[in-house]
């Protein structure tokens, strides 16, 4: 008190001083833990979504009931078994590093392509490479004459399904029935948020593109049928359409059908996001057809996991899609150089994985 008395006389101001310096002060204390608090470091949780045609999985038996003699391995004269193994390892190997770079481990949910029962599914994820994930299978027979199926992997500790479903397209041809891969739906919580995801295999390019498009369009007319079913029930559906579409992201099936949009600014509600659009665009490929290079595999997203900004994360959200292109995956010469090294080529199994790159999004939130 008597050092305040004495201030005062030596400083007439003292108190006005004094207040000044305190605000001054708290103004300096806000501003610091305003910048603390913007600056600070936002963790998320990563969750990778894959897609992998995984080039004529098929085992070493002769299922009588399907055409899969004209499989690659069951026309081979040598050792299946040992190339049956060796496919499963190098896709396990494939598998188990996708998206791990981000999110720490295997994909958390992955749509298959080519797989001819069950049974080589439970081979896969049994693998050393991937048994520590657990991951569970949904799969069904589908009516293709080659007993080729889709399929749909998932890690449970990260999705747990409440409904899945086949549908067949119904595709005919010059008046008659096309036998093509299913449409496989998957309806599941992603931990706490419900989420779909359609497996898609069209139909080949087999006679022609222009002769094949009317087929792979009405498949992905299906695809609209399942998402306006999913509206029914759901106001904003979050789905993935994810596939081997054997169309490239600028086909028709893409841009009249499913009215993809190729910028993420572009895309209003109820619209669909296709990002292997633009990578398309810039030479990037997933495989090969006809010594040209293609874009058939692809993952698309409704515009409920899309924030056009990439500001809001509080729920998941698309935050990138990208194509598992790593250089143990590529051919390095020869005809084909700089194309996925396939399995097998004119009856002969070539050591390799597939021939379709992998692709994946991450799907984030914040914690």
């Amino acid at each position: 008190m008597l050092a305040d008395k004495m201030l005062l006389c030596l400083y007439p101001n003292y108190n006005q001083i004094m207040k000044r310096t305190i605000s001054i002060l708290l103004s300096i204390t806000f501003a610091v833990l305003a910048h603390a608090q913007k600056n600070e470091v936002k963790k998320y949780k990563i969750r990778t979504v894959a897609f992998y045609n995984v080039e004529n999985l098929f085992d070493t038996i002769n299922d009588v009931s399907k055409n899969d003699e004209a499989s690659p391995i069951m026309e081979m004269k040598g050792d299946r078994g040992k190339v049956y193994w060796d496919k499963i390892h190098k896709l396990a190997t494939v598998i188990a590093q996708i998206g791990k770079e981000k999110s720490n481990t295997s994909p958390a949910i992955i749509g298959l392509a080519e797989v001819e029962n069950r049974s080589v599914l439970e081979d896969l994820v049994t693998s050393e490479q991937l048994k520590s994930k657990r991951y569970e299978i949904i799969h069904y027979d589908s009516p293709d004459k080659r007993g080729i199926d889709v399929a749909l992997l998932y890690q449970p500790r990260y999705f747990k399904p409440i409904h899945h479903e086949s549908f067949n397209p119904n595709i005919y041809s010059d008046g008659r029935k096309i036998f093509t891969r299913d449409q496989l739906l998957v309806s599941g919580y992603l931990d706490d948020e419900l989420i779909h995801l359609i497996v898609n295999h069209w139909p080949s390019r087999r006679g022609g593109e222009a002769r094949s498009r009317p087929m792979r369009e009405k498949a992905a007319y299906q695809n609209t049928k399942i998402i306006e079913m999913l509206k029914k029930t759901e106001d904003r559906p979050k789905v993935l359409i994810m596939g081997d579409f054997n169309d490239d992201p600028i086909n028709s099936s893409f841009k009249n059908v499913l009215k993809t949009k190729a910028k993420r600014s572009h895309v209003k509600e109820g619209d669909i996001y296709n990002p292997y659009e633009k990578m398309f665009k810039k030479g990037y490929n997933t495989g090969g057809y006809r010594d040209n290079i293609s874009m058939f595999d692809q993952i698309l997203i409704t515009s409920p996991l899309l924030d056009a900004a990439n500001k809001d994360f509080s729920n998941y959200k698309m935050f990138k899609a990208a194509i598992f292109n790593k250089s143990f995956l590529t051919t390095s010469k020869g005809r084909y150089k700089g194309y996925p090294f396939r399995s097998f080529s004119y009856g002969s199994y070539t050591g390799g994985y597939s021939d379709h790159y992998p692709v994946y999004v991450y799907l984030i939130k914040e914690h």
